[in-house]
Parts: structure tokens; sequence; C-alpha cells
């Protein structure tokens, strides 16, 4: 099997494997059930999971079964949000239906749901491995513990305008929720210890923080996603619909600690899922 997996999906209900390399289709997977919303490849290149309306379905990556190895059924609308468990035991999802839920791979049918009451619209897991951060349709971010099976901390950047798009740092000290608005806000994360020796049980537990550290205006319109790069020194937006199509339909790289936009690029090749138009190339800013 290739070091690389490139896999591609979309309305036409077919997920297409290809060779990085060459540019060579070598594999299709018929869909029949609705679009792809999304793709999710475990770290150990084994899985692939399909995110539909409103199955998920996971495919053998390294073998050629056409087949599914595993569905996911319990969702009742578009799946907006998937992502897998470090060791790759268990996956996350989100939906239209307002729910998240966590599966068990070696078992059927979801083992926790967290209702977040409006349509989940981006979720994370966080590196800890213990919590998921979720935004919804009705603006609100939300961490949700694991174990506990409970909201542990909920923020509202606008009231009523929804978050698009979460990214969350690889060591878990930032998050960046992209609105409706164009808006990007950014966090840095600490932890908070409770109970201890004022506990009567003498019990401890720790709950995430967010301190405000930054509010851009990243686009004038409606923002699709936003990304942290691993080394937390770049934050890229993608808006949607703009007003001044040579700036709002770019990417736009910022960087973190001064606040400020360098440089933009224009649409890149459709591989990104949000970007709908031909590679326009490169285009510096002023």
């Amino acid at each position: 099997m290739s070091s690389v997996v490139l896999a591609t999906a979309g309305y036409d209900h077919t997920i297409r494997f290809w060779e990085a390399t060459s540019g060579v289709c070598y594999r299709t997977l018929q869909f029949p059930d609705s679009q792809v919303n999304r793709l999710e490849v475990t770290g150990d290149k084994t899985l692939l999971a399909a995110a539909g309306n409103p199955h998920i379905r996971l495919y053998d990556v390294p073998g050629g079964a056409a087949q599914p190895v595993h569905t996911c059924d319990g969702h009742t609308d578009n799946v907006t949000a998937i992502g897998f468990h470090r060791d790759h035991r268990w996956m996350y999802s989100g939906s239209d239906d307002g729910t998240v839920r966590l599966w068990d791979l070696r078992a059927p049918g979801p083992q926790r749901q967290f209702e977040s009451r409006a349509a989940v619209t981006s979720a994370c897991l966080h590196p800890n491995q213990k919590e998921l951060v979720s935004a919804d349709a009705s603006g609100n971010v939300r961490v949700w513990d694991v174990g506990q099976g409970a909201c542990t901390c909920e923020l509202v950047p606008e009231v009523g305008v929804a978050v698009r798009s979460l990214s969350l740092a690889a060591d878990g000290s930032l998050v960046v929720a992209a609105n409706a608005h164009g808006t990007c806000y950014v966090w840095r994360t600490g932890r908070q210890t409770t109970g201890g020796p004022t506990d009567p049980t003498g019990s401890t537990s720790s709950t995430a923080t967010f301190e405000p550290l930054h509010k851009l205006r990243a686009h004038r319109a409606e923002v699709l996603r936003c990304l942290l790069s691993p080394d937390l020194r770049w934050r890229v937006s993608r808006g949607s619909f703009p007003h001044s199509r040579a700036q709002q339909r770019a990417l736009q790289p910022w960087q973190l600690l001064e606040a400020s936009r360098p440089w933009c690029l224009a649409p890149v090749p459709a591989i990104l899922a949000t970007c709908r138009r031909r590679n326009r190339g490169f285009r510096p800013l002023p």
C-alpha cells in the first residue's frame, strides 16, 4: 500500500482512491444512499470513514472490497463531522440532527450521545483523547467530557450566529472558531482543577478554560473552514459568497501571535471540499 492515502468523494455518490504521485484513480466505491459529506482515514491507514445522510460507512483501505466493513446507523440527518480516537478504538460524529455521538467500532449502534440542541456543524477531538469540542448552528461551542458524558464548558461567541468550523491545536493550547458572519475567534485553553481537600469525597477533577486571544474579521461573508498550522504560527480561513471576488474567494492565512494577514492565496484545487471553482494560482496582496 502507498505511504499516502488520497481519497475524494462528493455529490456523485462515489468514493475514489488515487495514486498521489501519478494522479491515477485505482479504486472506485459506490455510496448509493446519499452524497458524501466527510471523509476520514485512521492513523494506521487501514480504515476510511465516509459520512453521508444519515449513514456512516467504514471501508477497508488496503483491501479491495467494494462493500463497507462496518456501518454506523443512528443519526437521522446529514452527518457533518467525523473523526477517530488515536488508537482507532472508537470514532465520533456530529450531525444536523443536533447530536454528537461516539461509536465503538466493535459494537453496533452509538455508545454515547450528546445533545447539542442545534445542527452540529463541526467537531474536534482534544489531543488528550478525553474531550470533544463541538460547534453548532445556534452559535454554541461546547466541550464534552467523553468519560462523564457531560458538557463541561460552553461558549457563545455571537448569539444566534452559526459557528461553521472549529480547529484545535495539536497540543490543545489553542481553539479557533469561525462563524457565518466572517469572524474568527481564537482562545487560549487551560485547565481548572476542582475538588480536592474541600470536596467531601476528596476527589479532584479538571475542566477546560478558555481565555480570549483574538477576534479576527477574516472574511466579508460566511467562513466555511478554518485551520491551525502544526507550529501554531498560522491560521487559514476560507470564505463563501463574497462581496469582493478577488479577495473573499481566497484563502486567508493569519499570523496568530500578531493577528495580522500578511498575504492571500487564491482558490486551490477542488480537493478542498469548500472550493467549488477552478484554481487561479497564487496572488500576493499589496
